[in-house]
């Protein structure tokens, strides 16, 4: 502690570590933007209803103008920039763009974080508002349009390209269970 309103904190972003000396009630996307530079994580609405800052902490998503910067202090913190391996895109990148799953891009890194952490929940058998019952040592529910609706309804989109969003996580979520 550096005095009564800040904080020393540890944060690892895309795999890179950082200490950064913040103000106890700064935001973790103020952090992430404004002090660190990653700027893929957008301010929308400020208020956590439009998703455009989500991020990953420690694999699940967060909003990330409502997540204060010391809460997630010693957290491993995933943006739009750390989702690609080695400079190569993700299958579910390769597949926004290919079905036009953007369109202004506002959106596209926070769509894209929620849908890696979305497709993560779904795998580890997470349920949603519309997954029929499923018994909780049973496989994962059916991943339909339905259920992506419903998981990636905190994400907004005001150019409207829900369909092609939808496409691109039910074609991703399709070849990693063929695969494997």
């Amino acid at each position: 502690m550096t005095g009564c309103h800040r904080s020393v904190i540890s944060l690892q972003v895309n795999g890179v570590p950082h200490r950064l000396d913040v103000d106890n009630r700064r935001t973790l996307l103020d952090a992430l933007r404004e002090d660190l530079g990653h700027t893929g994580p957008k301010k929308g609405c400020d208020q956590g209803q439009c998703g455009a800052c989500t991020v990953l902490l420690d694999g699940r998503r967060v909003v990330s103008c409502l997540t204060l910067a010391v809460a997630a202090g010693g957290a491993g913190i995933t943006t739009v920039e750390g989702l690609a391996d080695d400079g190569e895109l993700l299958p579910l990148q390769r597949a926004f763009v290919r079905l036009d799953g953007f369109q202004c891009g506002y959106c596209t890194s926070g769509q894209l974080c929620s849908a890696v952490g979305m497709l993560a929940e779904h795998r580890a058998g997470w349920p949603s508002a519309v997954t029929a019952d499923v018994s909780p040592d049973g496989p994962a529910p059916a991943l339909d349009a339905a259920e992506v609706r419903e998981r990636m309804s905190g994400n907004l989109c005001r150019c409207g390209a829900y369909p092609s969003i939808v496409r691109a996580v039910l074609g991703t979520a399709a070849r990693e269970e063929t695969a494997g």
